[in-house]
């Protein structure tokens, strides 16, 4: 079954040649998103049959093709987009004879959209120059739905002749692209976002928690706080959801605490308070305890039932 990549209107940008590295639930769709917008693109993935299933989903849309290293997609290529795990499996796939910087032409451009660690985006950023390369560090907000619908938001960090050169061919799957500042900046800036949303949900599934307890008419609440100062994506995406008891999509668990150790890590280092921030990231760890570590963040209300 391929995965859903809904075509969208796209901005305008020249063909260039791009290769696109991690083609999990977000690479799949914003690689199909720069098919579909005119580009050239080559793709890797460690999985082959991810790799095999997008070149057939997307051969009829634009020129595609599969290869077998990190090296040998980006060989060429002008922009290099990548999105993976974590901070190891974004060494893994740049670093290295098999690696993307050891196949990229001097001046390309490496976007690396995987959450990770500021320290390895400037450690990546330092490797990246001494080899005549730049590098952006670019994570995004959105999920699945947002790359699927190629509207995803996207902070970055690095050099700004640099940022304007991808911007025109990442907004294939992005309603913003916003350079933040240095290398690192743009991870900082995800961390950021990670922190609002970590309180929000947690607010959210108190709030409903306690409405349901209220013996409220959930649907109703939700409507009306919704049109006032308690607005939020969470509400109006997950609220409903939430009361239901339905978690089984969206932003895991186990990513969450991915980014949340990420965040926790970084305060430990600038000295930044995050007491709510720790408190909601073990309330996440009961979830997983519960077998809970692939539901959907807003899961924290499962907590409370």
């Amino acid at each position: 079954m391929h995965t859903p990549i809904n075509p969208r209107s796209y901005e305008p940008a020249p063909p260039r040649r791009a290769a696109f590295l991690g083609l999990g639930v977000m690479g799949y769709p914003m690689a199909g998103h720069l098919a579909l917008a005119g580009h050239e693109v080559t793709v890797y993935n460690r999985s082959v049959g991810k790799s095999a299933a997008f070149v057939d989903q997307l051969t009829g849309a634009g020129k595609v093709s599969r290869a077998e290293t990190p090296a040998l997609a980006a060989a060429g290529a002008d922009f290099v987009f990548c999105c993976v795990g974590n901070d190891d499996d974004l060494r893994s796939v740049t670093l290295g004879e098999r690696g993307a910087f050891a196949g990229m032409k001097p001046g390309a451009v490496f976007v690396d959209h995987t959450t990770a660690s500021a320290n390895v985006a400037r450690e990546l950023d330092a490797a990246a120059r001494q080899r005549g390369l730049h590098f952006i560090d670019a994570p995004v907000s959105g999920g699945q739905a947002g790359a699927q619908n190629g509207q995803l938001t996207v902070m970055c960090g690095g050099e700004p002749a640099a940022f304007e050169r991808a911007r025109p061919v990442a907004l294939a799957f992005s309603r913003a692209f916003t350079l933040m500042g240095p290398s690192g900046a743009g991870q900082l800036t995800k961390m950021v976002n990670q922190i609002c949303i970590a309180g929000l949900v947690q607010g959210l599934a108190e709030a409903i928690a306690f409405g349901q307890r209220a013996g409220l008419d959930l649907p109703e609440v939700l409507d009306v706080i919704g049109k006032g100062a308690a607005q939020s994506w969470q509400m109006d995406n997950r609220g409903q959801s939430m009361a239901e008891g339905r978690f089984d999509f969206g932003f895991a668990v186990d990513w969450m605490r991915k980014d949340l150790a990420l965040v926790l890590e970084e305060a430990k280092r600038n000295g930044a308070l995050l007491p709510v921030t720790a408190l909601v990231d073990q309330f996440y760890a009961d979830v997983q305890r519960h077998d809970g570590g692939r539901w959907d963040t807003s899961s924290l209300i499962s907590r409370l039932k």
